[in-house]
């Protein structure tokens, strides 16, 4: 593991008595941003959201720090009625800065959302993956490549809490603070091991990347569905799941605290017959699910008398999984093997994930429907298709190509042996 060169520090956590106030007003707003547009060098970012309480994912608290001007901590909650439009002022401040952000992909939505969008990132996780280090968590990154003991048992908090209490914003404080140290540190690591430019690809494609489009059927994702036989089950666990989302949008507060996806699934999978048969099952538990009982027996009732079923599996474009490829497509199954096989020996000499190497479903899809002739200009045109970075493609369409042709030949002259 690479070390780092700074001395090591101990800073035991009843050792921080800084006091932290929150931005919650427009002349505390207006300062902030004047502080800021007046800092130097890379701004630290990051957002506290109220996940698992909350039915939306907007942030509670937004966390800003920068050298010469400090950390500020933003209530976006208040200050929606304090500035308008929000935070336009402080992103045309920063906006043209680096923003350093840990975990990105967690907090671009959220803060784009209030109208904080960046030009250019730098993601100290995503850079922490590529360098292979064992443990990317922000609290053991600091603590490995900074010395400092970063205490986070406050993550999971409910951030939409108020007053937040001191010692959530000193942790939230430190989320940022010692970002831009931890940023300086990863950078030095990335230059060492020559993969500079494989993150600046990388920070590039997390920033530009498309939101996913929703889910056509959303109540699929439903924990434990997969046990859910027989259209009529599933159709009463989608009525099951659709009235808990709109109950769960109603009240703001996360569907998971009103009824676990367990209950609803095993009233999907028993179908009680009466609201007393729905109250006797014992795995139907959940603080509203006693109080919004007819609100569950009437989604029961929809289940039971629609017409509208649904199928086992919905059709889709996905291929089918590899367990099943040696008897639905055996050359496609000999090709992934050998191409995998060379993947992860490459990943594991670069010491970068193999995932981020090559996505496993972009590796699936070439090796499902390769290039018609598979050499490397082929496979690197179908990978840069498939969304491959220019970086990822150089490392491995060679590989890939290599892989298949093996395969071919050892495909052929499995054909060609007598029986």
């Amino acid at each position: 593991m690479p070390e780092s060169n700074l001395p090591e520090q101990d800073v035991p956590e009843n050792d921080i008595t800084a006091e932290y106030e929150v931005t919650a007003t427009a002349a505390q707003y207006e300062a902030a941003v004047a502080a800021l547009a007046a800092g130097s060098g890379p701004v630290a970012v990051d957002a506290e959201r109220a996940s698992g309480f909350r039915y939306s994912q907007r942030a509670y608290l937004i966390q800003v720090f920068r050298r010469g001007a400090g950390v500020f901590l933003f209530d976006p909650i208040a200050l929606s009625d304090e500035v308008g439009p929000l935070f336009t002022a402080l992103n045309e401040a920063i906006s043209g800065e680096e923003w350093v952000l840990h975990a990105a992909s967690q907090d671009l939505a959220c803060l784009r959302e209030v109208g904080l969008d960046p030009a250019r990132i730098f993601d100290t996780e995503l850079a922490a993956r590529l360098l292979g280090l064992p443990r990317v968590g922000l609290g053991p990154l600091t603590e490995s490549l900074l010395g400092i003991h970063l205490a986070k048992e406050h993550s999971a908090a409910d951030w939409s809490t108020r007053p937040l209490p001191q010692s959530w914003l000193v942790y939230a404080a430190l989320d940022v603070e010692l970002l831009v140290d931890l940023r300086d540190e990863v950078e030095r690591l990335l230059d060492e091991s020559d993969k500079t430019e494989i993150a600046r690809q990388e920070f590039h494609g997390e920033l530009v990347k498309e939101a996913k489009p929703p889910r056509a059927e959303p109540w699929r994702k439903l924990s434990g569905i997969h046990s859910v036989r027989g259209s009529r089950n599933l159709a009463v666990a989608r009525e099951l799941w659709l009235a808990r989302d709109a109950l769960a949008r109603d009240r703001d507060t996360a569907p998971g605290r009103l009824v676990p996806d367990a209950a609803l699934t095993a009233v999907a999978r028993v179908l009680p017959a009466s609201k007393r048969d729905l109250v006797g099952l014992k795995e139907f538990t959940g603080r509203a699910s006693r109080s919004e009982l007819d609100r569950w027996w009437n989604a029961i009732e929809l289940g039971r008398s629609t017409t509208d079923l649904p199928v086992q599996r919905p059709a889709g474009d996905s291929i089918p999984p590899v367990r099943a490829w040696a008897d639905r497509n055996p050359a496609a199954d000999v090709r992934y093997r050998a191409a995998r096989e060379s993947i992860t020996a490459h990943a594991e000499e670069r010491q970068i994930p193999v995932e981020n190497l090559l996505t496993p479903e972009l590796l699936r899809r070439v090796a499902w429907e390769p290039p018609a002739v598979a050499d490397e200009g082929s496979v690197a045109a179908a990978l840069e298709a498939g969304g491959a970075r220019p970086w990822q493609v150089q490392e491995t369409a060679g590989l890939i190509a290599t892989a298949f042709v093996e395969a071919e030949q050892t495909d052929s002259t499995r054909a060609e042996s007598p029986s």
